[in-house]
């Protein structure tokens, strides 16, 4: 198996999609976020470890998925439609209503390397806050401030055997061209 290179850098081609859990998981239409400035993920599971005869005996690992926090230019009014569920009335003005839970989307993201593009999914991201953003005055230089959200990426738990408990997927040197070339037109699912 080859690898993706030595290094990884940048952070590009962000996209988010709707996820329809049900019997057969249906993702909407992957919609871009521009301007993606960072993507800090952690593992979010634990380890045990089971002592027997005076030695560690046994040892489990529980993988819960990750969690993240998204760093982009600004949340486009789309997203917090689509995800946030905020609506925008007859007057043109987003508005934000209390007690709207956040959809479930995947997150599709592309990292460079020093030999191919790294394509990226997580299948079911669960938003964990509200877009925050810091605005401040102008002072000596423009520096723009950026708008972020923090996410937790769960494990499947609808869909087909082969989705069951899917948390990402990530490409490699040899995945089909077709597949790389589609990454952000549909959200890859495996089929078996």
């Amino acid at each position: 198996m080859a690898d993706n290179g030595k290094v990884r850098f940048g952070l590009s081609k962000l996209y988010y999609s709707v996820l329809t859990e049900g019997s057969s998981n249906a993702w909407a239409t992957p919609v871009a976020i521009p301007g993606a400035v960072s993507m800090d993920i952690s593992d979010n599971g634990s380890s045990n470890t089971f002592y027997a005869d005076n030695i560690a005996y046994y040892k489990s690992i529980a993988n819960n998925g990750y969690t993240g926090t998204v760093n982009v230019a600004q949340i486009p009014d789309k997203m917090l439609t689509d995800v946030w569920g905020m609506t925008i009335d007859s007057n043109g003005v987003l508005l934000e209503k209390s007690g709207v839970q956040p959809k479930p989307i995947a997150l599709l993201f592309q990292v460079e390397t020093d030999d191919k593009k790294e394509l990226n999914c997580f299948y079911r991201c669960i938003p964990t806050s509200k877009p925050t953003s810091s605005p401040a005055t102008t002072e000596d230089s423009v520096t723009p401030f950026t708008s972020s959200f923090d996410f937790e990426a769960l494990p499947l738990v609808t869909g087909a055997s082969a989705q069951l408990d899917l948390i990402r997927s990530k490409s490699t040197p040899t995945t089909a061209t077709s597949t790389a070339t589609n990454w952000f037109s549909t959200v890859y699912a495996p089929t078996a």
